[in-house]
């Protein structure tokens, strides 16, 4: 596969563009490259948390050029990109930059069958960084904004007559130039800072649906009753519908209602199993829009019965609680970045690695940091059994420790622009909207240090009240806000390396649960494994795995005497190396992992002392 993807290389290498020293031309691979077909990448349905049979995957080989920010629709193009792998990504095809001064243009013609565009048709994008215009068959559709969220166009309206339909996207993205989530992405890499992800980084499909379909789904787990509550939209042209939902244990029927269209429906589940880490267990749904007897339209579903919850411990202190049991949490700082695809991993089963890994550990938590995944990483989260606190994507950084007049409000926030409120504001609620369905996320985390902290209380208390079902931890490692003698959200989370250190019990223990929202960061590099020879860093480097294994059962030798006194949750940075950052469990192609897997998930289990 990578000679295959050499050649590619060498067919679009004539453009005026070339290589950007930022962007590493030859880096490490994981074992999943040569398992990419260029031509059918990432075949798996992409949003398993509401499943229909009619669809088509768009990924593959699209046509790219990059042009001067507002040129004009292109007529010709540079050369072929693999969609959904990013265009400075290896895996792309391409490893080019484009930067805020230029445009990146996708082209793809496509084949409908007439039995395909009797209702309507929907293009969906899983994600796109950051701005994104549609055209169908050179008509604009519709402009998106936001790199993490996924958005659709019904595009039914757009074609033309015949078999053949032409489908253009304009992708403009600032990086690091622009106020908008970004995460770890700058234009020049360093550090903790990594390449540039511009363009699809998701997949890209086709759905067919009836005239009237169901357009949303949400079901919503009430532990405490046994039941689950089920809202769903729909875009209908009458409103003479209605809706019957079915919940499955295999293929038996365990619960069923129906009402009207928009009203909530309540399944009561007789013998109600809980989710846990220990025991994942699934339910799964059938929904059915119907007019009369007729069934109009019918998605699939899944959902879990578990509350997270604030308790008390013996000394009052609190704790994090699920299923009404205290459960200390602890898992790894996950970046999800890949060395061949960047935000994309390879395939499934690459996406599917990690959360493995992370379990065979014997974590039972992990802190997705500062990025979004795609939707199938929650539902393999959601099926093994891995509590997931979200990060919100960083941006408008001004990521500075001293109060600065000027640029921070209120002390060290940060003092954004209207326009840059809104675009985090947007993508935020997006966020949420998108990811509302997974139970495995126990955690929104709004912001991350001082990335672009601004405004936290209003935040905070904003997200609190959309999604009630879940904690919200204000910024992790951040600044805090007052709110009485309490500080504003549900945690107190402090970052500290690379030893355990936690919050004090005797400020805010009582009325905030206490984590470490970050720790560790031991470093390893492992010769042939890393992105670059040399200069490669962590927070305190070992010249062997024997050295790093001994450093690691002392820090949580030390974590575990934190846990007596309150701590209710702690990170360790990280799962895997990620370019120069050498900290990972995993080295960043994955092939080396680089603690024994039996003696840590062993050491791990210690924590949780029989807790779930």
């Amino acid at each position: 596969m990578k000679n295959l993807f050499a050649i590619l290389l060498l067919i679009v290498g004539s453009s005026n563009y070339g290589f950007s020293q930022n962007i590493n031309e030859n880096p490490i691979l994981s074992p999943w490259a040569d398992d990419v077909n260029p031509n059918t990448p990432l075949q798996e349905y992409p949003r398993p948390q509401m499943e229909r049979e009619t669809w088509q995957n768009l990924n593959g080989q699209w046509n790219y050029t990059i042009l001067d920010k507002g040129a004009a629709r292109p007529e010709s193009f540079d050369g072929k990109i693999t969609v959904p792998y990013p265009v400075e990504s290896y895996l792309s095809g391409v490893m080019k930059p484009v930067g805020d001064e230029n445009e990146l243009w996708y082209q793809r013609t496509i084949n409908l069958e007439n039995s395909q565009r009797k209702g309507r048709v929907l293009l969906h994008f899983g994600a796109v960084d950051w701005e994104a215009e549609v055209f169908v068959n050179g008509q604009s559709v519709g402009i998106h904004q936001g790199g993490f969220d996924p958005f659709y166009f019904d595009i039914k309206d757009y074609l033309k007559r015949g078999k053949e339909q032409e489908i253009t996207v304009r992708v403009w993205d600032p990086t690091d130039e622009g106020p908008q989530p970004r995460g770890k992405q700058v234009n020049k890499p360093r550090g903790i800072w990594y390449t540039p992800v511009t363009g699809i980084w998701q997949t890209v499909w086709l759905e067919f649906v009836p005239e009237n379909y169901i357009s949303l789904l949400r079901i919503i787990p009430d532990w405490e009753n046994g039941n689950f509550l089920v809202e769903t939209s729909a875009k209908l042209v009458t409103d003479d519908f209605t809706v019957e939902v079915k919940a499955f244990e295999g293929t038996v029927i365990v619960a069923e209602s129906s009402g009207e269209f928009g009203e909530e429906l309540v399944l009561n589940i007789p013998d109600a199993k809980s989710w846990s880490p220990n025991q994942p267990h699934l339910y799964d749904f059938e929904i059915s829009l119907k007019r009369g007897n007729r069934v109009v339209d019918v998605v699939k579903s899944y959902s879990a019965l578990r509350k997270i919850s604030i308790g008390l411990d013996e000394n009052g202190m609190q704790v994090m609680e699920l299923n009404g049991k205290s459960l200390f949490q602890y898992g790894p700082l996950d970046q999800g970045w890949w060395p061949d695809g960047l935000y994309t991993a390879p395939t499934d089963d690459a996406l599917l690695f990690d959360i493995v890994k992370t379990k065979e550990m014997g974590f039972n938590m992990i802190r997705k940091h500062v990025k979004v995944e795609p939707a199938r990483w929650y539902y393999h989260c959601d099926r093994l059994g891995l509590l997931v606190w979200q990060d919100m994507p960083s941006g408008d950084m001004g990521n500075v420790w001293e109060p600065k007049p000027g640029i921070y409000r209120k002390g060290m926030e940060r003092e954004r622009t209207e326009k840059s409120e809104k675009i985090f504001r947007t993508e935020w609620k997006a966020i949420i909207d998108a990811f509302h369905h997974f139970p495995s996320i126990v955690v929104w985390v709004p912001f991350n240090e001082a990335w672009g902290q601004f405004k936290t209380k209003e935040i905070t208390e904003w997200t609190q009240a959309y999604d009630p079902s879940r904690l919200v931890n204000s910024a992790s490692g951040g600044n805090f806000e007052l709110e009485g003698n309490k500080l504003v959200g549900d945690i107190f989370d402090v970052h500290n390396y690379p030893d355990p250190v936690m919050p004090s019990p005797d400020l805010f223990g009582k009325v905030n649960i206490l984590t470490l929202g970050e720790f560790g960061g031991l470093g390893l590099p492992v010769e042939g494994h890393t992105w670059q020879e040399k200069d490669n860093w962590g927070y305190q480097s070992f010249k062997n795995q024997d050295e790093l294994w001994q450093r690691y059962q002392q820090l949580i030798k030390d974590l575990k005497l934190l846990i007596p006194k309150g701590l209710a949750a702690a990170v360790y940075t990280q799962t895997t190396d990620v370019e120069v950052e050498v900290n990972g469990l995993m080295t960043y192609d994955r092939k080396v992992i680089k603690f024994p897997i039996e003696e840590i998930r062993k050491l791990h289990q210690e924590l949780y002392d029989d807790q779930e």
